[in-house]
């Protein structure tokens, strides 16, 4: 008994640090993982052989494929560290099998979102007003953080909607400024493209919460949210101002000019160029001539050489497309729809062990499990997530967290949890 808590401790600290760290500490993404794997292997023959269930199943062979998949981008001429994406999803196996035989602790993770959304927001203050950088961009660039920062503290807003009933006014604060912070941090790193996530994801969760009669809950999450942009307005109007209005006429001079030196307009050149390719070998696309088949455009003068100074298309799909065709598409809309599938929160998957009323905690969980899908297509739409270990790390391991802490058992509230959210599960 006591090394099964042990094993569910050291599973709540990786799912505290998976997002907590993510952003204010040097490839802090990957803190928590690391952790994870450490336990999953010290600790497997406590959770080997054991029978799993029907997601966890599905969830496992998905990141199987996905692993097999970007294995495709693999070898010497791929370049050093090729193989990297691929070891991290074989990797995550073992650390999934050990989430859901020991599951982390949904407080730990409540806890994690919180200091996440508010180490990504100070930080994010600190090197605009205080190093007076451009932008923020903490550890890695500017739209990775910016993008994973917005995450985080939509996280915690939805997290703390869901379960406002639940907690004390403490813990509203801690979660609340995790979620204004996280949002002050994406606006103060100028990402403009990864706001689109919201346009996606703020009609999905106003009506899953109405069908659920859960008017309150969306009402409570829509409030947050605009009370976090008004909070948020002083620190980041004028850089924001600037950005939106770079926004037309940027559009404006590629429709008129053919202009590929700007933000937007090298996307629409990188797009175009894209869908040429993938096109012109629609099952399998390019694989590893990628490279050398966009020079060659590039040199015909099919494309502006703008885009060899990019590795990536900037729209998910479309890059996929051109690299690894049609197939490649299928696995990536894969990876996306399957865990919005798994945790959507249905009557069934968010029931209490008590009857049929809901469970704060599980729909706070589903909540956040949907929110990871949702928010990488937006994200998807300007930027090529994947082509970034962050972009893996996070996606890869909050899956994890998610899927391990909805197979925990219902339990009465603990005392002792990073943010006293009662566990629930």
């Amino acid at each position: 008994m006591r090394q099964t808590l042990a094993w569910r401790q050291g599973a709540s600290l990786a799912a505290f640090l998976i997002p907590g760290v993510a952003l204010w500490l040097p490839s802090g993404y990957s803190w928590g993982a690391a952790l994870l794997l450490l336990c999953a292997l010290i600790g497997a023959p406590g959770w080997w052989g054991r029978p799993l269930d029907a997601g966890t199943r599905r969830l496992s062979l998905l990141i199987a494929a996905m692993a097999l998949l970007w294995g495709l981008d693999t070898g010497p001429h791929f370049g050093f560290g090729s193989a990297e994406a691929p070891l991290k999803y074989l990797a995550a196996l073992p650390c999934l099998w050990f989430a859901v035989a020991a599951p982390p602790r949904p407080g730990a993770l409540w806890a994690g979102l919180a200091v996440g959304g508010i180490g990504s927001g100070l930080l994010a203050m600190v090197q605009r007003h205080g190093l007076h950088l451009e932008r923020a961009h903490g550890f890695t660039n500017a739209v990775q953080y910016g993008d994973l920062s917005l995450l985080i503290g939509l996280m915690a807003l939805v997290t703390l909607a869901a379960l406002w009933l639940r907690l004390t006014p403490p813990q509203r604060l801690l979660l609340a400024a995790g979620g204004v912070l996280g949002l002050i941090g994406s606006l103060l790193s100028q990402t403009r493209g990864g706001w689109l996530a919201l346009v996606l994801v703020a009609p999905v969760f106003g009506i899953v919460l109405a069908r659920r009669g859960m008017a309150a809950q969306a009402g409570r999450a829509a409030l947050a949210l605009a009370v976090t942009l008004l909070l948020a307005w002083p620190f980041t109007h004028t850089e924001l101002a600037g950005r939106l209005a770079l926004v037309n006429s940027e559009v404006q001079a590629y429709v008129e000019h053919h202009d590929a030196s700007t933000s937007i307009g090298q996307r629409f050149e990188h797009w175009q160029l894209a869908a040429h390719m993938g096109a012109d070998r629609p099952l399998l696309g390019w694989g590893g001539d990628y490279e050398a088949e966009k020079a060659r455009r590039v040199a015909a003068g099919q494309a502006d050489p703008v885009v060899l100074e990019f590795t990536h298309a900037h729209n998910e799909l479309m890059d996929m497309f051109a690299r690894r065709g049609l197939v490649g598409v299928a696995l990536l809309l894969l990876y996306m729809l399957v865990p919005l599938w798994l945790f959507w929160p249905t009557p069934a998957r968010v029931r209490g062990a008590a009857g049929d009323a809901p469970d704060p905690v599980r729909l706070a969980l589903c909540l956040v499990g949907v929110l990871l899908p949702l928010a990488y297509i937006g994200f998807g739409l300007t930027q090529v997530f994947f082509a970034h270990n962050s972009g893996h790390m996070f996606y890869l391991f909050m899956l994890v967290i998610v899927q391990g802490a909805l197979a925990g058992p219902a339990a009465a509230p603990e005392a002792g949890l990073p943010v006293g959210v009662p566990a629930g599960r």
